[in-house]
């Protein structure tokens, strides 16, 4: 009989597929596309994925190694999700190996089996009974025993400890054949009754509109931006689309940007649903995660919410993609495989003919360019669901006004006056930190990552200097280390100092401050938002964890301390960014029957980006970003990708890129085409980060097409480079920020 080889995806950077003999024994047919395979590699065993068989090998007989072992009795992928895989892994320049290892679960990674977990249970013997004369004298045992009795369907191991049953008294009775045990598959059991575990909310006439235009497209594939100014309602138009999938018996996949979403989103879509809902993001464990990903793929979870690795769950039959918030930047992926998920939903969607909704109440530029040209189908909610409206706009100059701990006093005032009227205040601080320099007021001292081109953010609560870049961290020091003085003093505002100054002017109004470094303990979150939920009289105050998503009733008085940050950026996303997230903070205030007020604090008030975005609005400014960034030809008018090499020394940098542009331009007169412009190499924005020191290359064409033959031609030579051994690369297609 002829060898079988196997064509495998290994979990590697390298670009390229390897090839092993098929073991002896297993059935030709068993080799099917998208099974894991256990191999040899190096010193090392690996899993990889199937990609093909064949019957020929480049590599000489006595070098090919055998496969070690098959792991799947069938592939872990559908045939469509596959061909997503490989075309994610085509698009963005990326290793295939890798980019399956980023569509797997971890311990799908590990070789773990594609199984639920099973669970211990014992089960009592068709004659078991207390009064036999073999535990006659031994009460534990028949205590035991009457217990299992009591669980016709068996008890679970997990439950000896609740009941008071020692696991001795349970191998004593399973030896004298009383009990047997044995192991069972734990499924997610569907809630029972009718769908609806509560009854819809009435829409109003455009939330209507958008679920009927949605419901006729749900067979085809068609792409809808949902959007709706902050408290619309967009929400409520996903549940109703969501019924009508479900009643089609027919699952749903629904993407958030952020971990802190999850829980109130599943609460939400649990109350209205009896059916099984699963939670897929970073902070769920991976047995959890691996339950969850099988549950989905079998068919036994109707509703997966998950971020951004969410999308790559198997799903038995997906008819319904939701992405909410789809703007956020979150979706994009900064490290290893650099994808962006809101782009790659619309692709898994082309694929399986199914429709697709985004929606924002600040839609990103190249979502509204599309809506613009008809790829997308624009519907608007241009109004508050309910009785609530719109909040009005105050900017604030603050150039003149002292300021304590970033807060100026006629806005202490407006804090004042709503607390008084019993209602809540959301205070928004973009820095996490108590300040973020320490600086020396007599040689001017300031404290300098080691590591990075950055400053170190004060965090008086440890007492410590921290990077937010690289996480070096390092004791707050008592004297300056330059001249020695004591004179070591703040500079600037974070959540810790804007927290510490408003317990001070209001000490029996409760400070909730919401940021990375206060909710870093599981269900300290939940706890904290359960108290601003009570609508007692409070401040709430933290960064833009809490700018999209959330829904505070009692919420009436935003107040943003900085507003200037994204004003003056070498970016050209930052104004779009800073617009965006002003528009998501106010959408907390007035979100029920009291109207909302926002007050922006800004040493640029007469901005004209600020004055159109409160006294037009986000879609105004949009026009105008859209219309300068056409003349400026950048995306989404053009294709970006960004070559991004880092070294220990910075000439290796600059020398691996100088390489890459000779490589580039070699490629250029190859094919006769000179549409992509090469831009650098430059030094990055922060050039040292984490001591490595950073340089990049940018290709910008009018065109996909070209732009990736260059892309795919240069990847495969830049791995031969002998400068790329000194220094660390990476390609971002598309990439969302220059830095």
């Amino acid at each position: 009989m002829p060898d079988l080889y196997l064509r495998l995806a290994l979990p590697t950077p390298l670009r390229r597929l390897f090839d092993y003999r098929a073991p002896r024994g297993v059935p030709a047919e068993h080799w099917q596309p998208g099974v894991r395979v256990r191999v040899p590699f190096g010193s090392r065993k690996v899993v990889g994925i199937l990609v093909e068989t064949t019957a020929t090998t480049d590599i000489p007989a006595g070098k090919v190694r055998d496969a070690l072992e098959l792991l799947d009795e069938r592939p872990l992928f559908e045939p469509p999700l596959l061909e997503l895989i490989r075309w994610t892994a085509s698009y963005y320049q990326h290793s295939l190996g890798d980019t399956f290892s980023w569509a797997m679960p971890a311990l799908l990674r590990q070789g773990e089996p594609a199984t639920a977990q099973k669970k211990l249970f014992y089960q009592a013997a068709a004659d078991a009974d207390i009064a036999d004369e073999r535990i006659k004298n031994a009460p534990r045992q028949r205590q035991a025993l009457a217990a299992v009795l009591q669980h016709r369907q068996g008890m679970a191991h997990a439950q000896l400890h609740n009941l008071g049953i020692q696991k001795t008294s349970i191998d004593a009775l399973v030896e004298k054949g009383l009990l047997f045990q044995e192991l069972r598959s734990q499924k997610p059991a569907r809630p029972g009754g009718p769908l609806l575990a509560q009854p819809s909310l009435v829409l109003n006439a455009e939330q209507q509109l958008a679920v009927d235009a949605v419901g006729k497209a749900l067979h085809r594939h068609q792409v809808f931006l949902l959007a709706g100014v902050t408290g619309s309602g967009k929400t409520e138009v996903y549940l109703h689309l969501i019924e009508q999938v479900l009643k089609q018996g027919r699952q749903v996949l629904v993407l958030i940007p952020e971990i802190n979403l999850g829980p109130q989103t599943i609460n939400r879509f649990r109350q209205r649903f009896n059916v099984r809902v699963a939670l897929l993001h970073s902070e769920v464990n991976d047995r959890e995660r691996l339950n969850a990903w099988l549950a989905a793929r079998d068919g036994m979870a109707e509703i997966v919410i998950g971020t951004r690795s969410a999308l790559f769950t198997p799903f038995r039959d997906l008819g319904l993609i939701v992405i909410d918030e789809e703007h956020d930047s979150s979706y994009k992926q900064q490290d290893g495989l650099r994808y962006h998920a809101r782009d790659l939903a619309l692709v898994r969607a082309r694929r399986l003919g199914i429709a697709v909704v985004m929606g924002s109440a600040t839609p990103s530029l190249e979502s509204l360019h599309n809506a613009q040209s008809g790829r997308y189908a624009l519907l608007r909610l241009n109004r508050r669901a309910g009785a609530a409206q719109a909040p009005t706009f105050m900017r604030l100059d603050v150039r003149s006004l002292p300021l304590d701990s970033g807060i100026s006093l006629p806005l202490q005032k407006a804090i004042e006056q709503t607390l008084a009227a019993g209602q809540q205040v959301l205070v928004f601080l973009n820095r996490r930190g108590f300040a973020p320099v320490l600086m020396c007021q007599d040689c001017g001292w300031m404290g300098d990552c080691h590591a990075c081109d950055a400053r170190l953010t004060l965090h008086q609560r440890y007492n410590e200097l921290r990077c937010h870049h690289c996480g070096h961290i390092e004791q707050r020091p008592h004297a300056c280390p330059k001249c020695q003085s004591l004179q070591l003093h703040p500079v600037g505002a974070g959540t810790e100092r804007a927290e510490e100054r408003l317990q001070i002017l209001f000490p029996k109004i409760p400070v909730v401050r919401i940021d990375r470094d206060s909710t870093a303990r599981k269900g300290s979150l939940d706890a904290m938002l359960n108290l601003v939920q009570r609508g007692e009289p409070c401040i709430l105050l933290g960064t833009q964890m809490l700018a999209k998503g959330h829904h505070f009733p009692a919420v009436t008085l935003v107040a943003i301390l900085n507003a200037d940050g994204g004003l003056f950026s070498a970016d050209f996303r930052a104004s779009e960014r800073m617009a965006q997230l002003v528009i998501q903070v106010a959408g907390r205030a007035g979100r029920a029957e009291q109207p909302g007020r926002v007050i922006i604090q800004s040493h640029v008030a007469d901005h004209p980006l600020l004055i159109q975005l409160t006294e037009e609005g986000y879609f105004a400014f949009a026009r105008q970003a859209l219309d300068e960034r056409r003349v400026a030809q950048l995306p989404p008018y053009t294709h970006m990708a960004l070559l991004r090499a880092e070294a220990l020394n910075p000439q290796h940098a600059d020398d691996f890129l100088r390489d890459a542009v000779s490589l580039a331009q070699q490629l250029q007169q190859h094919y006769e085409d000179s549409e992509v412009e090469l831009l650098g190499p430059v030094a990055a924005p922060m050039e040292r980060r984490s001591g490595r020191y950073r340089a990049q290359l940018l290709f910008i064409s009018a065109q996909r097409q070209p732009l990736h033959r260059l892309l795919h031609g240069l990847c495969f030579n830049l791995e031969q480079l002998t400068s790329a051994r000194q220094a660390r690369w990476s390609l971002d297609v598309d990439p969302i920020d220059l830095y």
